[in-house]
């Protein structure tokens, strides 16, 4: 069958590539407060540093640590709210305008779109939602019976590995006909591998050939 018969699918990494930076940090500090984010990053200061450098499992746990000092305990419907708020401020501030036009290309081109992110699922699904995008796989965060947050990940977090699986789950809900032709857009070695099986992927990033995604074809502004 030729590439153009073929149902097509774009997956979009959110931070450093739809939106400017990272999110997480500027979320946790609209939900929690900036004194007590600080607070809690000083007090993980060490693992938080290795996370950074080793990337991996290190960064999840670490990441992981972080959210529970934060946010156990906070009532989901409330942290929802909040999470819409935050991101949609966060996306006018800071969205990327070409890459935001290529998202909607895609779509104009009748595409599936699905954003899949490091980012916490609770405010993945309002960027899906705002941009009209088709779906979103974050992060998902553990709920108790009380409808309180544990702080704790449900399931791993999603980059790396993770971002494949998930990526593929969400396709195989699609119900296709056929496998699709995956388009991939990120920008940091958390998308490496979700740009790699993809058949087409693009560095969204900004250090070019000095970055962890030199050998896959630039969006340029």
């Amino acid at each position: 069958m030729s590439e153009s018969l073929k149902p097509t699918v774009a997956a979009f990494d959110l931070d450093g590539t739809l939106s400017e930076g990272g999110s997480v940090v500027h979320w946790l500090r609209f939900i929690a407060g900036t004194r007590a984010t600080y607070a809690a990053g000083f007090s993980l200061l060490t693992p938080l540093t290795i996370g950074a450098i080793r990337s991996g499992s290190s960064a999840d746990n670490a990441k992981e640590r972080l959210f529970h000092k934060l946010l156990a305990g906070r009532d989901v419907a409330e942290v929802q709210a909040r999470s819409r708020e935050f991101i949609l401020q966060h996306l006018e501030k800071n969205g990327r305008a070409h890459v935001v036009a290529r998202m909607r290309w895609h779509l104009d081109q009748g595409h599936k779109v699905v954003i899949v992110s490091a980012s916490p699922q609770l405010y993945v699904d309002v960027v899906a939602e705002t941009f009209g995008a088709n779906g979103g796989c974050g992060t998902r965060l553990g709920v108790d019976a009380r409808n309180k947050l544990t702080g704790m990940y449900l399931g791993n977090n999603c980059r790396g590995s993770e971002k494949i699986r998930r990526l593929d789950e969400w396709i195989a809900q699609q119900g296709f006909s056929s496998k699709p032709i995956v388009y991939a857009y990120g920008n940091s070695r958390g998308d490496l591998k979700m740009l790699t099986s993809a058949d087409h992927g693009y560095d969204c990033g900004k250090l070019g050939r000095f970055g962890a995604l030199k050998k896959f074809v630039r969006l340029e502004a």
